[in-house]
This record gives C-alpha cells, structure tokens and sequence, in this order.
C-alpha cells in the first residue's frame, strides 16, 4: 500500500474550507476521503506558517511602508 501525496494547492483547498467552518472537520474529512487528523494537522501548519505570508523577501525603499 502506497502513501498518497497531496498537493499544496489541495491542501490549502481544504483548510480553507476548515477555516471558514461551513463545514465541521468530519464532514470534510469524509467529502474528500482524509482523515479528521491529517486535516487538523494541516490547518495547524497552516496558521503556524501563515505569519510568513506577509514577510518581505527583500527590502526596498518603497516597500518599507508601515
């Protein structure tokens, strides 16, 4: 039996949905076949990281705006 492997872009799909909480965790989990778990430690992941999104890569003059 194989891992399956989930793109970010699927990833981020599905947090979202969790996020938004249209959905609960179970509901999803059974709409697109994961675990409760996998998709809790995703939206973990993705809040922990999610302060990066806003960084800046390189600073410039005009993108020092704060």
């Amino acid at each position: 039996m194989t891992r399956k492997k989930y793109t970010s872009k699927f990833k981020t799909k599905v947090v979202l949905e969790t996020i938004k909480e249209q959905s609960t965790v179970a509901e999803l989990a059974q709409k697109y076949e994961l675990a409760p778990q996998q998709i809790n430690m995703w939206k973990r992941e993705f809040l922990a990281n999610a302060e990066g999104v806003f960084e800046k890569k390189g600073k410039s003059k005009k993108s020092q705006v704060e």
